[in-house]
């Protein structure tokens, strides 16, 4: 008998090409070989994106190409809108964006997943997320401008105002390093979706409804969460040491893979210092006693810093309100599911695991009532 293994835990269900999560070493590797350390101080997420798509990064002339198709695909189509407006104004985010994904995406017919499908639905995320968050609030929507990156436009559409320079560096920043993570839960989605042999917009709505749940997507506003409860850096020993005897979990801190710090929290960190001076002061002694606590209570477990800690100080510093957290993510990671979609076109079969009978065995049974 096949021996069970609970969450799938250290079953290879995939080969892939696209990342790589070195967990005992502390390593991301992207697609090519990168490591994200050298890739995220330079590259753009519309870069990192099409490396994740082509398996290189483009030269200036298909960077600007890329550029142009995603600036012509941000608009809403008007059956999206009609989508939007039918929602209440304070749906949920996540919501709203599987909701208006799917909008966005229909067709009339079933198609094979493309490049040019990826990079419209990738496009269009940032315009629906804005759109959801300013009817959130009552206001009217504001277009996306051509003109603008990935990371800009959200935020001009979010506040209808020029966005820093500095907040567009953060949140692009972010954006790579969150666009792929090996086989987590919302890309394991996507795959088994396309192993059916359906279409991209189903396999994306299908990873965002994965990555809604809190386990997965909402461990960053959770994060953001824990720091405002704390209050003032004074508060930080005793809240966690009240919080931890009452067995409560401090979110952003433990890995699934990682057995050491997540190497995402690293560069997020550094970018902490200045996206929000006063919230990493507070997060990094958060951070010192939290470490302790859990290595005190439990030395044989690696409870390493992960990325969405501070992931939560540098949202907060490019300006990103926590209940917009996990859409954003979603905004990233979309590079991320289609290239994953894309490649398990080579080699498509249906996703079809084994499960354990441990029910009882067959035997005689009342008769049920209508037989009797």
């Amino acid at each position: 008998m096949t021996e069970y293994s609970p969450g799938l835990e250290g079953v290879v269900a995939a080969q892939t090409a696209i990342s790589e999560v070195d967990g005992a070493n502390g390593r991301l590797i992207y697609r090519g070989g990168y490591l994200i350390e050298d890739l995220a101080p330079a590259a753009s997420f519309e870069e990192t994106s099409y490396l994740l798509w082509n398996g290189d990064l483009p030269n200036k002339s298909q960077l600007d190409a890329l550029r142009q198709e995603m600036a012509a695909a941000r608009k809403l189509k008007d059956s999206t809108r009609s989508v939007l407006t039918a929602l209440e104004y304070d749906t949920d985010p996540m919501d709203v964006l599987r909701t208006a994904i799917s909008a966005q995406g229909a067709a009339k017919a079933l198609q094979k997943p493309t490049v040019a499908e990826a990079i419209a639905l990738t496009a269009v995320v940032p315009t629906i997320v804005a759109a959801a968050y300013r009817r959130r609030h009552k206001r009217d929507l504001v277009e996306p401008r051509a003109e603008l990156s990935h990371a800009a436009n959200l935020l001009w559409m979010m506040d209808a105002q020029e966005p820093a320079k500095e907040r567009v560096h953060w949140l692009d920043q972010y954006l790579v390093l969150l666009a792929d993570h090996g086989l987590n839960a919302s890309t394991f989605t996507a795959r088994v979706v396309a192993s059916t042999g359906s279409d991209l917009t189903s396999c994306v709505v299908g990873a965002i409804a994965a990555l809604k749940g809190p386990a997965h997507g909402g461990a960053t506003a959770a994060a953001r969460a824990m720091l405002d409860s704390i209050g003032p850096v004074e508060n930080v020993d005793k809240w966690l040491a009240d919080a931890h005897a009452k067995h409560a979990r401090f979110p952003g801190f433990g890995h699934r893979v990682y057995r050491t710090y997540d190497p995402r929290a690293k560069i997020l960190r550094e970018m902490a210092k200045t996206a929000d001076p006063k919230l990493h002061q507070l997060a990094a002694h958060t951070e010192e006693v939290a470490l302790k606590i859990l290595h005190d209570a439990h030395p044989e477990r690696p409870n390493a810093t992960n990325v969405d800690f501070w992931a939560s100080v540098v949202l907060t510093g490019a300006g990103i309100p926590k209940e917009l957290f996990t859409c954003v993510f979603a905004m990233s990671r979309i590079a991320g599911w289609t290239s994953h979609v894309l490649e398990s076109l080579a080699d498509l079969r249906i996703i079809r695991p084994a499960s354990q009978w441990v029910g009882p065995e067959p035997g005689k049974k009342p008769v049920p009532m209508e037989k009797r």
